[in-house]
């Protein structure tokens, strides 16, 4: 009975010996690929979304009353200034010009015959040939005559619009829409909404900006200089390529108090009306900051709670003041290669790749594979090889 404890007693110690010497050693260092930042010169964009306008719109209304008796266009087609769009019954309209004329032409004669008379009887009065009473008369007969022509000239211009008025054409070149009326329907002046039309060549494009970008587009627009090519440049809906470049036509007066916000509209050639009012596309806006550019792949970024970080390779002892204030976060000393979490600032996104503007330099070495197994002051191990084409930096995507 003594020595079965004796042997159980025994084995005992072997485990728990067993289990502190395997405690004892030292995890394996995780295996990682490192990529060396570098800055070099790139071309991006930066990207706002965006809306098509037309750069002038109208409802088109009747002046006139009246049933449509014509419609001269297609829906939906190109239409240029002038162009005949809607008739409403002309009957009314052209007996009354054709009335006003006729009257104006009496008018006209009574005028001129009162004027002969004045002009007679003031050489009578003169020599004091004719009654003092028969000259005044005569005068206000003339005054009368031309009261009666200006009303009637006044009766047959209006009559002359009202003609024009039951035509109604084109203000300006431009997309017509869907006609809001048919043959027959009754217009009523001032409210019945007939149509609309919106120009469409140049098209303007609008987009907010930051306020604190107002300068930087302000320069832009005095700029007169600055090559206008793939400066502003559009992409459709379709994720396409507008073919035609824009420019800058307003900057909004003033900026949105609640949103901080300033709206740009720029202006681009339309000439095969491919572009739409309404359309929602991406404005790309070339920047022009010539200096190079920190640049890593996208896949090394860490995001939490809407901040991004990178994982820091360090090949030193780790522990000391000037690693602990370089990380953010007191990491043991030990002998090694060892990644450590850095916050970092991005930029625009370039493909697979991103800008970073704060956080990280030149000559860092950043975690691009495994990160998803690393912890701040994890133990890792590198292969000291390039990363492969998947993870190196990729030439810019314009």
């Amino acid at each position: 009975m003594f020595r079965s404890r004796l042997t159980l007693a025994f084995i005992c110690c072997l485990l728990l010996s067993s289990c502190k010497e395997k405690q004892a050693l030292p995890p394996k260092p995780i295996p990682v690929n490192l990529f060396t930042v570098k800055a070099r010169p790139v071309v991006y964009y930066d990207r706002y979304t965006s809306t098509t306008v037309a750069l002038y719109q109208v409802n088109l209304l009747s002046q006139v009353q009246g049933f449509i008796t014509g419609i001269f266009f297609k829906e939906g087609s190109h239409v240029k200034k002038g162009d005949k769009l809607y008739e409403i019954d002309r009957r009314i309209y052209e007996s009354n010009y054709n009335a006003a004329a006729d009257n104006l032409k009496v008018e006209e004669g009574n005028l001129k015959q009162a004027q002969q008379d004045a002009d007679r009887y003031e050489y009578l009065n003169n020599n004091q040939a004719v009654a003092k009473q028969v000259y005044d008369h005569a005068i206000i007969t003339l005054e009368n005559a031309k009261n009666s022509y200006k009303s009637a000239a006044e009766a047959f211009n209006n009559s002359k619009t009202n003609l024009n008025y039951s035509i109604i054409t084109a203000p300006f070149d431009g997309t017509i829409g869907f006609s809001q009326v048919k043959p027959g329907d009754y217009t009523t002046p001032g409210q019945t909404i007939l149509n609309t039309i919106s120009s469409d060549d140049p098209i303007g494009v609008d987009f907010l900006i930051n306020e604190k970008q107002l300068l930087y587009f302000e320069n832009l627009q005095k700029n007169k200089d600055q090559p206008s090519d793939s400066l502003f440049t559009l992409i459709l809906p379709d994720n396409s390529f507008y073919s035609l470049t824009g420019k800058i036509s307003v900057i909004d007066r003033a900026v949105n108090s609640q949103t901080g916000t300033l709206r740009i509209r720029l202006i681009f050639p339309n000439p095969k009306g491919s572009l739409r009012s309404g359309m929602s596309c991406v404005v790309r806006v070339r920047n022009q900051d010539s200096s190079p550019q920190l640049l890593i792949p996208n896949k090394s970024l860490i995001e939490e709670m809407g901040e991004y970080s990178v994982y820091l390779a360090k090949d030193s002892v780790m522990g000391g003041p000037a690693d602990t204030a370089r990380s953010g976060h007191a990491v043991k000393g030990n002998h090694g290669l060892f990644a450590f979490q850095k916050r970092v600032q991005t930029g625009v996104t370039i493909g697979s790749n991103v800008i970073i503007k704060k956080g990280i330099i030149e000559g860092d070495k950043i975690v691009v594979d495994g990160v998803q197994s690393l912890h701040n002051g994890s133990q890792i191990a590198s292969s000291d090889q390039r990363p492969s084409g998947k993870t190196g930096i990729q030439p810019p995507i314009k």
